[in-house]
């Protein structure tokens, strides 16, 4: 049996790996449904599975959804009261600025370029092509003189 030195204390509390919880105020990105693609706010926690959540800028309205077609951001809105209604919501995102936040964040940017790739139509794609292809000839040549 391992015996513990005097010095040592044991660890009581331990620091989480989750940074992200389901709570009132938390910004999510919905994956499914009409308003796929755009953020709300958590409003109210119905149950394990389900939360009510409301986006007024983003034009989602308030209605349940469930857990598991939401994505938790890192944004929250801090001084969101339970069961705020959507003027009190619309009030916070545009204090805290929480929509050109996400906007400017690597995550929107991301989805966004992928939207922008699947939309192009087969000129586009062509462009693209020989766009990459000069730069490819450009990159080799300057690689060759150094």
């Amino acid at each position: 049996m391992d015996e513990m030195h005097q010095d040592e204390e044991p660890t009581t509390a331990q620091e989480s790996n989750f940074k992200r919880f389901v709570e009132v105020g938390r910004v999510v990105l919905l994956q499914s449904g009409p308003s796929a693609g755009k953020i709300a706010v958590i409003v109210e926690i119905i149950d394990h599975n389900r939360a009510i959540i409301d986006g007024p800028l983003t034009s989602v309205p308030r209605q349940a959804f469930p857990y598991r077609h939401l994505s938790l951001t890192p944004f929250r809105l801090t001084k969101l009261p339970r069961g705020a209604g959507s003027g009190c919501v619309r009030r916070q995102l545009e204090k805290e600025d929480i929509v050109a936040k996400w906007e400017k964040s690597s995550w929107a940017k991301k989805r966004a370029a992928i939207e922008k790739r699947r939309s192009l139509n087969d000129f586009q794609r062509f462009e693209v092509m020989l766009a990459k292809k000069a730069r490819r000839d450009a990159v080799r040549k300057a690689v060759a003189k150094a």
